[in-house]
């Protein structure tokens, strides 16, 4: 392959790349020529085959927990060259738990602490490539979630983190640009997608999509890929919303 969306010989890291939106975004960077690591929670990749529908084949894995502070500038001292840094890691808390304190602390921690621990650790690396930053964000960034206010707020944050690195490391020759995803099915939204005892839910939320679909793994693919290729090289600081128009009206 060659021509814009060509990564070979390109390095890239997709944290929280171990299953969902991560996953199909590795994979897309994989089938075009990239050398593509991912990291999740679990100590071995095979872990995750049986509990989610992740896909491993010719990527490398590597364990980070970060909810450990430290873990990110470990990974970054030891990991050598990089031309992509894709942050896709996330989590939410439902049955209101994000309105105490220590659920609104870990989502907090993983969905925008985390973000900046891992820039931050990654920043010489691409610096010295000239590389690109992609941050995994979403819609509720833009709008209320009555009952995750942590995850809203930690998602509008990690969009305006966007714009701000975007602006801080562009003299570094980094681009910082993000992706806004509407509802896709994952494990984070399997209580609307995928609940068993409210099958209504889903077609509900579907109707409200113009598109008149759920978005997938590859669909965000496509936009972390024209993200971090030469088609979007005057672009940084922005975050691309792909959702189907859910967010129009």
């Amino acid at each position: 392959m060659t021509g814009p969306l060509d990564f070979t010989g390109k390095r890239v890291l997709v944290i929280g790349g171990s299953s969902g939106i991560g996953n199909g975004i590795a994979h897309g960077f994989r089938q075009r020529g990239a050398a593509v690591t991912v990291t999740g929670t679990r100590p071995d990749f095979g872990d995750y085959l049986e509990a989610e529908d992740s896909d491993f084949i010719g990527l490398e894995y590597r364990q980070l927990d970060l909810t450990d502070r430290d873990a990110a500038a470990r990974l970054g001292a030891d990991f050598g060259a990089l031309d992509v840094l894709v942050l896709c890691q996330g989590t939410v808390r439902y049955g209101r738990q994000e309105f105490t304190r220590q659920g609104w602390d870990s989502v907090i921690d993983i969905n925008l602490n985390s973000v900046m621990d891992a820039a931050r650790a990654f920043h010489p690396a691409l610096a010295a490539s000239k590389g690109t930053i992609i941050i995994v964000s979403s819609v509720a960034a833009f709008k209320s979630t009555i009952g995750t206010p942590a995850y809203a707020a930690s998602k509008a944050g990690a969009a305006s983190l966007t714009k701000t690195l975007g602006e801080a490391w562009a003299r570094d020759g980094i681009r910082v640009n993000g992706i806004a995803p509407g509802l896709v099915p994952t494990k984070l939204t399997a209580v609307t997608t995928d609940h068993p005892d409210h099958p209504e839910r889903r077609e509900a939320s579907i109707r409200r999509i113009p598109l008149r679909r759920m978005g997938t793994p590859e669909d965000m693919a496509g936009a972390a890929l024209f993200l971090a290729s030469a088609l979007s090289a005057y672009i940084t600081g922005q975050t691309l919303v792909v959702d189907g128009g859910l967010t129009l009206s």
